[in-house]
């Protein structure tokens, strides 16, 4: 009997080290996150609220190239400071390039010649290098966040993500007058600005005449034509259930009508952090740190 007991003992120790090694396990499995980010790709954020990104081009050019959400590949200024000798170019385009950013190397990016960019840049950078990827736009921490499966969206408001031709639009309601009109915005993070109107919807809703004028200037072309850029004050914006205050909002007035878009700019993208599924049918949002700073005066 004794011998008995010592054996029951003994299995049962046996199993306790067991569950031990199973506990230990699973909570080695579960600290494992499934969400954990891929890549981490740090930024800089200009006083223009512009995204700057240090990049090397084809293992000799260090560029700085500012993101722009509102194209897919790439493009060098001719304003720019640092030399882009090893971008070879036919007709403006140059194919099957590498940038490295961090520790990371993305291959066959296109660049085009000669486009200008934002202050401090030497060039742009699109949202290709995302391609197949959950993607964070995180303005708090600076840096930009890919994940292969769909992240933690704990706190952020989802939204319709519209496509065309490689740029993001998504709906917005503006409020003037106590009215409310809905509108489609493209994501646009060159222009420092809050929001820029589409001549239509500027004219089909009299911003002119319903938004508070804090700044306007006027540039004649070649031909005579006159142009006139104003700056106003949207009352309230209302971006899924989240609401902006006393918006900077420019339009255009005068004979040339070149403006087809509603742009939602870098000084509106800011106030959010966004998370782009990998599908781009859904953008995730939630306030940033820069939610209530001051607009960005435009001169």
């Amino acid at each position: 009997m004794p011998r008995k007991n010592y054996s029951i003992f003994g299995d049962l120790f046996k199993n306790q080290k067991m569950f031990k090694k199973f506990s230990c396990l699973a909570i080695v499995l579960l600290s494992l996150n499934p969400f954990k980010a891929q890549e981490k790709i740090p930024f800089r954020l200009t006083k223009h609220n512009n995204i700057i990104v240090k990049t090397l081009v084809n293992d000799k050019d260090s560029l700085h190239l500012m993101f722009q959400i509102a194209m897919e590949d790439a493009s060098i200024s001719p304003e720019r400071i640092r030399k882009a000798d090893h971008i070879k170019f036919k007709d403006e385009i140059s194919d099957g390039n590498t940038i490295k950013i961090g520790n990371k190397k993305y291959e066959d990016i296109r660049f085009f010649d000669n486009e200008f960019t934002g202050h401090e840049a030497d060039g742009k950078i699109g949202t290709g290098i995302f391609k197949d990827k959950y993607f964070k736009i995180d303005y708090d921490n600076k840096e930009f966040v890919t994940y292969d499966e769909e992240p933690d969206l704990k706190d952020y408001q989802p939204m319709n993500l519209y496509v065309k031709n490689g740029q993001f639009y998504i709906i917005a309601d503006n409020v003037v007058e106590n009215k409310q009109q809905e509108a489609y915005f493209l994501l646009q993070s060159g222009y420092s600005g809050g929001l820029l109107y589409s001549n239509e919807f500027a004219e089909a809703n009299n911003l002119n005449g319903k938004l508070k004028i804090t700044g306007e200037k006027s540039m004649k072309n070649s031909a005579g034509q006159i142009i006139t850029t104003k700056q106003g004050v949207l009352p309230f914006l209302k971006v899924g259930n989240i609401i902006l205050k006393n918006v900077s909002a420019g339009f255009f007035t005068g004979d040339l009508k070149t403006q087809h878009a509603n742009y939602f700019a870098a000084d509106v993208m800011r106030r959010f952090n966004w998370i782009f599924d990998k599908d781009r049918k859904m953008v995730y949002i939630k306030p940033s740190t820069y939610f209530d700073e001051p607009y960005y005066k435009i001169n």
